[in-house]
């Protein structure tokens, strides 16, 4: 049987602070967005940007270590697979959506705290239990 690989390496922004709810059985889960830019010359030397946006989630001690130290615009590395969801909404539409579940997250820019001293640096974090 042929091995498969589902892994997503991304560093990006926050777009947004994390949100933190608990699954019915009491499990931790984390939601956020970060978003992804390249820049790139046209032949005629015009210059275009472009900004791609991920959805990431976390489980567990990894989404609560980002519910509490990630905020807005905090640049991180996340590293994870992709999981697709479908649905069909109640007029018959099919739908999908497509997110990062996140097994390791890098925070990699300086948090600075209120008189402008570095508190943290670059910091790994893992899931105990990668998905």
């Amino acid at each position: 049987m042929t091995r498969g690989l589902n892994k997503v390496l991304l560093i990006g922004r926050l777009g947004r602070d994390p949100e933190m709810r608990y699954t019915p059985s009491g499990k931790p889960v984390t939601t956020f967005s970060i978003a992804t830019s390249r820049s790139w010359n046209t032949s005629e030397g015009d210059k275009h940007t472009e900004t791609e946006w991920f959805n990431i989630v976390a489980w567990g001690n990894l989404a609560e270590i980002c519910k509490q130290y990630l905020t807005k615009n905090r640049l991180v590395y996340i590293e994870g697979r992709l999981q697709t969801h479908h649905w069909e909404d109640p007029d018959g539409n099919k739908h999908s959506s497509t997110e990062i579940v996140a097994n390791e997250m890098i925070m990699l820019d300086e948090k600075k705290d209120g008189n402008n001293h570095q508190v943290e640096s670059e910091q790994v974090i893992e899931d105990e239990y990668p998905l």
